[in-house]
């Protein structure tokens, strides 16, 4: 029988963007208001910001909206600090991997500042009530898009508490992971092929327009899955999808000249993660139903059970990519069927209309004229690496069954190799793709162009190849550094040394939050103001 509604702590680790976090912290007000819950909802802004204007931005963000009755704690640098600090000397220097070196608190990274916070949530068990904590990223919102005749409607169509309390009332869950709407949780560096297969069917459609002519872009499309974002959709099991149609989101009459203009105002965006021709919508369905075992955590939307704060988030000081899926191995192996995924996606929004670009975004350069990728490319490729060298570890029987660190040096290496190949392969046909749409789009006799009108529009499809071809082609410096030996060595020697050390730092970790709740439990100090 049901107790009493689970208290939901909603965790947001956040570096420098105040206007998503404003964002997203309107979204939870609204969606409140509007689904009034029985438990209690509150919020931990976890800060890894650089910038002194951002963080005090942050702090008053916390500040208004625990104004408008919901109880919101920021979670200062100086807090996280006094917290690491507050640990015995030698877990602390154990836990370097999962916690940082304490070095600096500003863009640590967010698996670490997420680990950080587990360790304050552990103080608040002291008082032993139900509890939930649901961990997002703050580009996201309460919130889902959802198709229409007309196009896209963002809408508060979830009960997600509600819907979460049932989950982990009436069935065994632990861990539950939700999914993102609307942009894909992927890196560009795995979504160019497909995106310019994309671009190159839209100029091939635009060609065989006039420019005059009634906007042709507005039937229905198709919605992308999982799969259909990901250049190498097989390594997850799908097959690789076929060009998506670009599908205009612009209101009234209007020519197809037009909506050309407006598609190369959006390409740059796809730098900062947006995929404009394949984007996913919410599709409902019963709850329970759609409850169903997962292998795969999405960090900016999964929420568990405080018994759960022993998986932490691996491997964090690496700062790569696919740390969720990553974590998904392991927990899987470990949890079984108390590891879920439930149809209770979040609106993902990768960039600030304002400004047309992501407010930060670790792993990406720009200068006046390029935007540079090979930051978040390198650690998308050796969290492919780590990924895939789990997904053979946890098959063997880790980590409940250690393996020695000559097995996993082997499973690394043979893990890399056939990683590099596939990226190579993919390499070599995303440099074919980049070379055909720039002849489809620099070819003369196109309308394009020759219309005065649409000058912008030229120089923006002509950045976009560019910068395709900056980040992608022969001489880019992501492929300098993955083609690097001795980079490589250094990047497979370190994956090895932390995946051999995670039984240890698990067993560290648990006696470090053991530590602090019998610290809590002693003093009463929680350092905790009313979550």
């Amino acid at each position: 029988m049901a107790g009493a509604p689970h208290d939901i702590v909603v965790v947001i680790p956040v570096a420098d963007r105040p206007q998503h976090l404003s964002e997203c912290l309107r979204s939870l007000l609204q969606l409140l208001h509007r689904y009034p819950y029985g438990g209690k909802v509150s919020v931990l802004v976890a800060d890894d910001s650089r910038g002194a204007e951002n963080l005090a931005h942050h702090r008053a963000i916390c500040t208004e909206v625990a104004a408008q009755g919901l109880a919101t704690h920021y979670f200062s640098q100086d807090e996280q600090r006094a917290l690491v600090t507050a640990l015995p000397t030698d877990a602390r220097m154990q836990l370097t991997g999962v916690i940082g070196d304490g070095a600096s608190y500003a863009h640590k990274g967010a698996s670490i500042t997420r680990n950080i916070a587990y360790l304050w949530l552990a103080r608040l068990q002291r008082d032993g009530a139900r509890r939930l904590f649901w961990f997002i990223d703050s580009d996201q919102e309460f919130r889902v898009n959802v198709d229409t005749a007309d196009g896209e409607e963002q809408r508060y169509d979830i009960d997600y508490c509600h819907s979460l309390d049932r989950i982990f009332d009436t069935t065994p869950t632990q861990l539950l992971t939700g999914k993102v709407v609307g942009d894909p949780p992927v890196s560009p560096a795995v979504m160019a092929g497909n995106f310019l297969d994309d671009v190159a069917a839209f100029l091939g459609d635009m060609a065989r327009l006039t420019p005059q002519g009634a906007c042709a872009f507005h039937a229905a499309t198709r919605h992308a899955d999982d799969a259909a974002y990901h250049d190498m959709a097989d390594l997850f099991g799908f097959r690789q999808a076929d060009a998506f149609r670009y599908r205009c989101a612009l209101d009234g009459a209007h020519d197809n000249a037009r909506c050309c203009a407006d598609f190369a105002a959006k390409l740059a965006r796809f730098f900062d993660g947006e995929h404009p021709t394949r984007r996913s919508v919410y599709e409902a369905s019963e709850l329970m139903a759609s409850v169903k075992p997962a292998r795969t955590v999405y960090t900016g939307n999964y929420v568990f059970t405080p018994a759960v704060l022993d998986w932490f988030i691996p491997f964090a000081d690496l700062k790569l990519r696919m740390a969720g899926p990553t974590l998904g191995r392991i927990v899987k192996a470990e949890l079984g069927e108390r590891f879920v995924s439930a149809n209770l996606p979040m609106l993902h929004k990768r960039t600030v209309e304002s400004i047309g670009q992501s407010e930060f975004r670790p792993g990406i350069e720009r200068s006046s004229e390029q935007i540079d990728l090979s930051g978040e490319f390198e650690r998308q490729y050796f969290g492919d690496v780590m990924l895939f060298t789990m997904e053979k570890l946890t098959a063997a029987g880790y980590p409940g069954a250690a393996s020695d660190r000559a097995a996993i040096a082997a499973l690394v290496d043979q893990t890399e190799q056939e990683m590099r190949e596939r990226y190579a392969t993919k390499h070599r046909q995303i440099g074919e793709k980049i070379a055909r749409l720039r002849t489809l789009f620099t070819e003369p006799g196109h309308w394009w162009q020759q219309d005065a009108s649409l000058a912008e529009a030229r120089t923006l499809f002509a950045a976009f190849i560019d910068n395709m071809d900056h980040n992608f082609g022969d001489e880019s410096r992501a492929w300098q550094i993955i083609n690097d030996v001795g980079h490589r060595q250094t990047r497979t020697q370190t994956i090895v040394a932390t995946v051999a050390r995670y039984r240890d730092d698990r067993k560290v970790w648990h006696a470090a939050l053991a530590m602090e709740m019998q610290r809590i439990l002693t003093t009463g100090d929680t350092g905790n103001p009313g979550i």
